[in-house]
């Protein structure tokens, strides 16, 4: 695919965080490339490095405690060369963000509507009275009962449901080429879960927009995602176009994750996990397969020492050998 349709191309990202005056990678040497009017989904269990990932992109992290190094280009431009002046320019602008709680991501002294005035009154000419008005029809565009009301409201006197369309209200104010939402539907009930979905297909295809769709849920992937992307460990371990990650997944971590998918048809007759846990920093693996101590039955000789990528179908990449002789042990 020529360059004219990709959005954002993320190039050797490394995300690493200071503990005890060391630094420590959550995210390590990841390339992505998300195009045009697409949604591509970050899969992988919590501890994974996709939230980290996520806010590598607008640079929200403490930078303090916080190194970033490789390339972000954001049509066209390189985030990471650009100017603090510039950078606010893109957030909330070029790029807009579904935080995961919208309690915390809200300011809880401000009203909803004086929230998305403010992000009004910095990337758009509005006045005042036009700026209310804008924010008042954002509500009503994301399926407010009562806009007014909502608009005059505190985020502590919404539902959670309610919370999560100000916040996609505040998101989309300026129409950005790509929404990044960071587990958008966690906290919600199935019912509500299954409208902000629906809610932010219609307005992809409304602004012609992507979406970068940050989840552990396999089900969402399947629901919304055009390619997808399982991440462990600070890796992107496989990416494919989502049919095709799901009628043919190759690495164990992938096909693991797929297993353990509650299911009618299954013939053990017990929920399938994962043994172990996701390696903290301290102790992320610097050599080899970050996913072989999960998989322990497995023969050494079946990781690569150093795991590179192989091309396994059209646009279908996995990390390290080991997909080629894994089998499920029960």
């Amino acid at each position: 695919m020529d360059n004219s349709h990709k959005l954002l191309s993320i190039k050797g990202l490394r995300t690493s965080f200071r503990i005890s005056g060391d630094f420590y990678a959550a995210v390590d040497d990841v390339d992505l490339t998300v195009n045009k009017n697409e949604v591509f989904a970050i899969v992988g269990e919590s501890g994974c490095g996709k939230s980290a990932m996520a806010l590598s992109v607008v640079r929200l992290h403490n930078m303090i405690y916080t190194r970033i190094d490789g390339k972000i280009l954001f049509q066209g431009k390189n985030i990471m060369q650009l100017s603090p002046a510039e950078l606010n320019k893109v957030r909330g602008g070029g790029i807009g963000m579904i935080f995961q709680d919208p309690l915390s991501a809200l300011n809880p002294l401000l009203r909803v509507g004086g929230q998305i005035e403010e992000g009004l009154e910095y990337h758009t000419n509005l006045n005042k009275l036009e700026r209310k008005a804008r924010a008042i029809e954002l509500l009503t565009h994301v399926g407010m009962v009562d806009p007014e009301l909502t608009y005059s409201s505190f985020p502590h006197e919404l539902s959670g449901g309610m919370r999560q369309r100000a916040m996609i209200a505040i998101a989309i104010s300026s129409k950005p080429a790509l929404l990044i939402a960071d587990e958008p539907t966690t906290a919600l009930d199935v019912t509500i879960q299954a409208q902000i979905l629906n809610l932010l297909k219609e307005l992809m295809e409304e602004m012609q927009s992507s979406i970068i769709l940050i989840t552990h849920d396999l089900g969402v992937v399947a629901e919304m995602a055009d390619r997808v992307a399982v991440m462990y460990a600070g890796q992107i371990v496989e990416s494919a176009p989502v049919y095709e990650l799901f009628e043919n997944p190759r690495h164990p971590y992938t096909r693991l994750l797929l297993n353990s998918i509650p299911s009618a048809d299954s013939e053990v007759g017990r929920l399938q996990t994962i043994s172990g846990m996701v390696p903290g920093l301290r102790e992320m693996p610097r050599s080899g397969c970050r996913f072989s101590h999960r998989i322990p039955w497995m023969n050494e000789n079946s990781h690569e020492a150093e795991p590179s990528y192989h091309e396994v179908g059209p646009g279908h990449h996995v990390l390290c050998t080991c997909y080629e002789t894994f089998e499920f042990e029960i």
